[in-house]
């Protein structure tokens, strides 16, 4: 069996170009499993003799230890990957990791802001400068069209129809989509736009140019929006698990809220799978519990 994962992490170094890290990962994930059949079983199995249900074995042990779902889910993971290179070989002849199912992930709630807390974040930023502008701005952009902050910063003059009240979004896999454009967040862009300076050379892209900019005129990354949201939550407060993430999740789980239908919202978010969605359905019903709780006098 070690002469097998030995091969198998060189063809991964050599063939496959995987990076130290992930080779570290199935350098661990395997030979785990190989200590784990020498002190139960007193010996490691040849790769040909190793059964779907041993390695059934495996994974209760694993989840008995107390081993996190993903992290179970990633070690069946090398083992499957690892069968399929020895089966190429002809190491072994059958895949025993395949029939196995990984453990169901457990679904944590997203954090979702309320009203209040929003409105105190999306008024954080100073409106005396460009840069209080700008960062206004893109809170409301975010908040009022439920951006993936990726999306918001490949956003370019272009994509804006302030007429229409909507902006053209470029979501996962290249994908496109419609979304709307409040009038707060216009409002923000447009005071933006009049003092926004961009480098000569973004400025030349014309309607190519990107809608929001940093303090040298050039594009905005994910991160540089991440340290601005980290700032203004400070200011006003807020849970210091908020991210740029926190207000998509903020601007679905409000409109459900607010009797908008799930599939709707699915396509507002731009999610391919509605299951995808179905998450913020929990996080409404969990949010009505809360104030029914709150609010009826014989609810405890």
């Amino acid at each position: 069996m070690q002469s097998a994962i030995t091969q198998f992490l060189k063809y991964l170094a050599t063939e496959r170009n995987a990076s130290d890290l992930t080779i570290k990962a199935y350098r661990e994930d395997l030979f785990a499993m190989m200590e784990w059949f020498r002190a139960t079983r007193g010996k490691v199995p040849k790769p040909d003799a190793l059964s779907p249900q041993e390695l059934r074995t495996f994974q209760a042990a694993l989840q008995e230890a107390g081993y996190a779902r993903t992290t179970i889910a990633r070690k069946l993971a090398s083992l499957r990957s690892f069968y399929r290179f020895a089966m190429r070989q002809g190491i072994a002849t059958l895949n025993p990791a395949k029939p196995l199912r990984n453990p169901r992930r457990q679904r944590k709630l997203p954090l979702v802001l309320s009203n209040e807390e929003v409105g105190r974040l999306l008024l954080a930023p100073p409106s005396h400068d460009v840069a209080g502008l700008r960062d206004r701005a893109i809170l409301e952009t975010m908040y009022s069209s439920g951006l993936r902050v990726s999306e918001l910063v490949g956003l370019r003059d272009r994509d804006l129809d302030f007429d229409e009240q909507i902006l053209r979004v470029r979501g996962k896999g290249r994908k496109e989509r419609i979304s709307p454009l409040g009038s707060f967040a216009i409002k923000a862009i447009k005071k933006y736009e009049q003092r926004r300076v961009r480098d000569p050379k973004t400025e030349q892209l014309g309607r190519d140019a990107p809608v929001f900019v940093n303090r040298f005129g050039n594009i905005l990354t994910t991160r540089s929006v991440g340290r601005m949201l980290d700032k203004h939550i400070a200011v006003v407060g807020l849970d210091s698990r908020v991210s740029p993430h926190t207000l998509r999740h903020s601007f679905a789980t409000h409109l459900l809220d607010r009797g908008a239908d799930i599939r709707s919202v699915q396509e507002l978010l731009g999610h391919k799978s509605l299951a995808t969605t179905q998450i913020y359905t929990h996080v409404s019903a969990a949010n009505l519990l809360s104030v029914y709780e709150k609010a009826h006098p014989r609810a405890s």
